[in-house]
């Protein structure tokens, strides 16, 4: 039997229960079960304390090469206590014992922090040259790079009693993520929608993408309508979580001595504010481009006035594709083929171990992601759906994510392992890229070609031009509560409404509702990670020309980016990869591109 996202008779969202084991991912190899968990989890409760018998004792390199040690023994465990955790409540939201396992370790971790808040403080406050004898020291010698990123922050750390206090406050600082989070994936009701056939359908998150695809507009805008409605209903409620999520990320900004919220999430990753900066400028100069592709899109659709709910439409009339999951698993595969057999062979083997979780089902989360531990397999979330054929390219995306964890924990120590958002989205996008390619170069059919060109635009549109899109109102509505401007729910649409006009230009036509798009992006609550979106893909598209047209020793530099980790800071970890986000070339190169592709669409289209 063949199970799909939703039931084939009511046009439901199915239950959990009702799914073939298969389509689910397999998470006894992270605790066999829940006991397995708890077993371990008071492992974890009776380690920590243990803390506390290295505070005021670092100095010596052997007291502090045994410190490194427990710290990075209890973050193993602790990472695989999260990982089981966070994956089963993204299977169901709504499941009481699910939350109330996240809720004891984030209880525990919040405790674990207090312990060991002296920890920072003391490694920073030793005398420089008690920190180069350290760096001299062979004992410490597979500690040098992380000791060297430590002491970066030290203008930043605090005394041991505010750090304790900071840890303390952790999570009511991160309180609005988690609102937002259970409103959003579990109490918004979105009703039923009638589709073509006049099956009634229970509009959801996942069912809503599917509607935006439907060759019919009034299919589309009725879908549009019915979901921006419960969101206009919860409005201010959503408006205040936002709020309060901004005001947290200001606070912490300040609170560790830095000029800016924005400055604070590069400060980790080393980055110049100037590429951030940069990034927006360059964007907005493109706005051109994009009005002559929704001239092109509206005049192929034949329809008089485009709007949002029109742009996720495939443009190629009379052309339906349906691709079961294993199908997708196959393209995905086939278009892997060019970073060589080990990079397939074990791809393949994670799809068949079950490494992907398949389907929505009630109170799952939205979305796609990837997520991994040290020594554990990297599991998807999916919500696939056969008959839209982007998710084709998000399991692209998510095993791109899986195989760059894969690989880092082959050749990095757990210090190290652990890569960077900014390089994490380079690895998804760029195998997005191999996947166009391999579909481009398999088929002589000028349809299909239109269709992958389309989705090639529509995906450089979406996560270039619409991510940076964000990181602007990111930055602009963060930039307003460190001025003292009062966040209100007329603040954030307003900020979002002159840059819906700014990136969109004169030629879509932006319905009022449209305004609370801002409200229901849950990367929000992660300020600064969409912009990552944005020169991940420049840099995907670069170095894929680059192994694709190259040769053994561009596959190399590849692959040796994918296996160094978080061992460098990321421009330096791309620049031997082969491209320079220092630069914005790169972000140039893809904008050229896009109207390279509007281009030779329209030859195909009109």
């Amino acid at each position: 039997m063949r199970f799909l996202y939703s039931d084939e008779a009511s046009g439901k969202v199915r239950l959990r229960s009702e799914l073939d084991p298969a389509d689910t991912w397999d998470l006894d190899r992270l605790y066999p079960s829940n006991e397995a968990w708890e077993t371990a989890f008071l492992q974890y409760q009776e380690l920590y304390p243990k803390y506390s018998g290295f505070q005021g004792r670092l100095e010596e390199p052997g007291v502090l090469l045994e410190c490194l040690e427990f710290d990075r023994e209890c973050d193993i465990l602790v990472e695989r206590l999260y990982h089981y955790a966070s994956l089963r409540t993204s299977e169901d939201s709504s499941d009481n014992d699910h939350l109330k396992r996240e809720g004891r370790l984030q209880q525990a971790l919040s405790k674990s922090a207090e312990v060991a808040a002296f920890l920072t403080p003391e490694l920073q406050a030793v005398s420089d040259e008690t920190f180069e004898a350290w760096l001299a020291d062979e004992l410490l010698a597979e500690w040098h790079v992380s000791l060297k990123k430590l002491r970066r922050y030290r203008p930043h750390v605090l005394s041991t009693k505010e750090e304790r206090i900071l840890a303390m406050a952790s999570l009511p600082l991160g309180a609005a993520e988690d609102a937002f989070s259970q409103l959003n994936n579990v109490d918004l009701k979105f009703g039923t929608l009638e589709d073509e056939n006049g099956k009634t359908i229970e509009l959801s998150h996942g069912a809503y993408s599917s509607f935006l695809v439907k060759p019919e507009q009034k299919l589309r805008q009725a879908a549009f309508d019915q979901y921006y409605q419960e969101f206009h209903e919860h409005r201010f409620t959503i408006a205040s979580t936002l709020s309060n999520s901004v005001k947290a990320d200001v606070f912490n900004a300040r609170v560790r001595n830095h000029p800016s919220a924005v400055e604070k999430s590069l400060f980790s990753d080393n980055m110049p504010l100037s590429v951030y900066e940069n990034l927006i400028a360059t964007v907005r100069g493109y706005a051109d481009a994009v009005s002559e592709y929704y001239v092109l899109r509206r005049e192929v659709l034949g329809v008089e006035e485009l709007h949002a709910y029109d742009t996720y439409v495939p443009m190629v009339k009379d052309f339906k594709l349906t691709t079961s999951f294993d199908e997708a698993v196959e393209l995905v595969l086939q278009g892997c083929q060019p970073l060589g057999e080990e990079y397939v062979t074990v791809l393949r083997d994670g799809f068949a171990d079950r490494w992907v979780d398949r389907y929505e089902t009630k109170g799952k989360r939205s979305g796609a992601f990837s997520s991994s531990s040290y020594g554990n397999p990297p599991y998807m979330l999916m919500n696939y759906k056969e008959d839209v054929f982007s998710d084709v390219y998000t399991l692209a995306h998510e095993a791109g994510h899986s195989m760059h964890s894969w690989y880092s924990q082959q050749h990095q120590p757990y210090q190290y392992y652990q890569y960077p958002i900014f390089l994490a989205e380079v690895a998804s996008t760029f195998n997005e890229e191999l996947l166009t390619h391999h579909l481009l170069e398999t088929t002589d059919d000028p349809k299909m070609k239109a269709y992958v060109i389309n989705r090639q635009i529509e995906d450089i549109r979406a996560t270039l031009i619409r991510q940076t899109m964000f990181a602007e109102f990111e930055l602009k509505i963060h930039q307003a509560e460190e001025s003292g401007d009062a966040l209100t729910l007329d603040t954030f649409t307003g900020i979002y409404r002159e840059l819906l006009e700014a990136y969109h230009g004169p030629e879509l036509t932006l319905d009022p509702m449209l305004d609370l798009e801002c409200l229901r992006i849950p990367h929000f609550y992660h300020a600064f990670y969409v912009y990552k979106y944005a020169t991940g893909i420049s840099a995907a598209i670069a170095l894929s020309q680059k192994v694709l047209s190259g040769g053994a020793e561009d596959l190399e530099a590849y692959l040796g980016f994918l296996k160094s980790g978080g061992y460098r800071y990321p421009l330096e970890t791309m620049q031997l990869a082969g491209v320079d986000l220092s630069d914005t070339a790169p972000v140039v190169a893809a904008l050229d591109l896009f109207k390279q592709r509007v281009g030779e669409l329209g030859e195909l289209l009109v």
